[in-house]
């Protein structure tokens, strides 16, 4: 061994140092302590030993994460059947009888409560318990059927329309309208009142009120008059946009109407009105309270049954797609369009089968308001058969209603 170090040294040499280390054999040779872990040279030490720590317990897993509400209304949809769905956008007129068993039997979106359903079968009026077990049953039956619970309406303006403060029982008086509260004690007094008012139909078991109307009338001759502001386009849009806001608050669920605008129509609800104002006149007035609404958080617009000839000549704008298309698109609002009633005789005449609801759907309503579903439903669920309503319109309106509802804390 001795003897061959000589020539070894002689070879690294040659080599250079850089060779040896990729050749194992002379490696070792030259450099055994290295090769065997230890200390290449003086002065050189072991690495210390890491620190000995204590036993630590295992890390808890991550609790997963809640599925967002959007996965949570996908997989609503898809356990529910064309029936099922199609039901969620009907909000109804609560029928004078059967109504726990109507709303499972044909899986009701909602129900609208009149002036009828706050007085018993004689005539007389019902306590706030009779009142609160009543909407409870109808959602106990919404509950059992689909789980989804229902939409509970009711139209309380204040003033000439009003349903649930029509009852003592209820209210302490009929609710005022807007414009007798603003002149009482100005927005104070009109914010006040959206908010008790609202508490207490939030207390009955009502999670909407079809308020308030955006529509601008300062005529008082106009039809819509006494059920407006009674201001100019801005005053009524700062008015919509801050009970809109005072509603949200209270947690209830919220109406603009009448979409597109009133203007000095006629009432709908006995025959056609024709509006042909420029369209200007809604790009500078009419449309300002709904923005304003949309932009305070206004969960559902309703759209009327006037002809606006503007937009649409041929059609109510209730069936018009244009008008929905305006509402969406220039107005950029991505809540609930619904229909104003579809009994009123303004519409009943556009649908040669009677199959009026089918082409409000095709409009763009995602829920439809009407007395007669008992007949319309079966006529949505059959246009969806045969492909006359592509199923993923409505796929698309049932999560909008899906969401408000969730919104509203329902789901």
């Amino acid at each position: 061994m001795r003897r061959l170090l000589p020539l070894l040294a002689l070879a690294v040499l040659v080599a250079g140092c850089a060779a040896v280390y990729h050749v194992p054999a002379l490696r070792e040779l030259l450099f055994p302590r290295e090769s065997q872990g230890e200390p290449a040279g003086p002065g050189s030490q072991e690495p210390d030993a890491p620190p000995e720590t204590p036993d630590q317990p295992p890390e808890e897993p991550a609790e997963p994460e809640a599925p967002s509400w959007e996965a949570e209304a996908r997989a609503l949809l898809a356990d529910m059947t064309v029936e099922e769905k199609v039901g969620q956008l009907f909000f109804v007129r609560c029928p004078e009888e059967a109504g726990a068993e109507k709303a499972a039997q044909y899986h009701l979106g909602g129900y609208i409560l009149f002036g009828r359903d706050f007085r018993d079968s004689a005539g007389s009026w019902l306590t706030e318990d009779q009142v609160t077990e009543t909407i409870a049953g109808y959602q106990a039956a919404a509950r059992e059927d689909t789980g989804i619970p229902l939409l509970i309406g009711v139209d309380e303006e204040g003033g000439t329309v009003v349903r649930a403060s029509a009852n003592p029982n209820l209210f302490p008086h009929r609710c005022l309208s807007p414009q007798d509260l603003y002149a009482q004690g100005g927005m104070e007094a009109v914010l006040s009142d959206a908010a008790a008012k609202n508490a207490t139909l939030l207390q009955l078991g009502i999670n909407v009120n079809f308020a308030p109307v955006a529509d601008v009338s300062t005529d008082p001759g106009d039809f819509i008059y006494d059920r407006a502001f009674g201001q100019d386009a801005q005053a009524t849009a700062d008015y919509v946009a801050a009970v809109v806001e005072a509603m949200g608050e209270t947690g209830i669920g919220t109406v603009l109407k009448h979409f597109p605008g009133y203007g000095n129509n006629v009432d709908t609800h006995t025959g056609v009105a024709v509006d042909q104002r420029p369209y200007e006149t809604f790009l500078d007035a009419d449309f300002l309270p709904f923005s304003a609404g949309i932009a305070a958080g206004a969960d559902s617009v309703l759209v009327s049954h006037n002809i606006v000839t503007a937009m649409d000549g041929a059609l109510p704008a209730s069936l018009s797609p244009e008008v929905h298309r305006i509402a969406r698109e220039e107005l950029g609002f991505a809540g609930v369009l619904l229909t104003d009633d579809l009994a009123m005789d303004a519409v009943r005449s556009y649908a040669e089968d009677g199959s009026v609801a089918v082409l409000a759907v095709l409009a763009g309503n995602d829920m439809i308001v009407t007395t007669d579903f008992e007949e319309q439903i079966p006529l949505v669920v059959q246009a969806v058969e045969d492909g006359t309503i592509p199923e993923s319109q409505i796929d698309q309106s049932v999560l909008r209603v899906l969401t408000w509802k969730h919104q509203l804390g329902l789901i």
